[in-house]
């Protein structure tokens, strides 16, 4: 999972930034680094994910919203959508 990967990211970056650890713990980390956890890729993998998850719900929002003003929707569709709407806005985002 992406987000177990910037955490393990995070973690060896904190060795390189101790005074505390050896230079093998280092080596070590910064090996990690590079071969391992691939840079930054872990990281952009979150903020991916993230915009995904928002565009999403964008445009499950604006569908619902549609729904309310088409004409062509009955009456129960359009309470429906109205209801689904609240559900979003109830619903904290991640």
């Amino acid at each position: 999972m992406a987000e177990d990967r910037l955490n393990a990211m995070r973690g060896y970056k904190a060795t390189l930034s101790n005074p505390k650890v050896s230079n093998e713990a280092k080596q070590h980390a910064q090996s990690m680094l590079d071969n391992e956890l691939s840079g930054d890729e872990p990281r952009k993998e979150i903020h991916s994910a993230q915009d995904r998850q928002s565009g999403d719900s964008t445009r499950v929002s604006a569908g619902y919203k549609a729904a309310q003003s088409n004409p062509n929707v009955t009456s129960e569709g359009k309470q429906r959508a109205g209801e689904k709407l609240k559900e979003m806005d109830e619903t904290p985002e991640e």
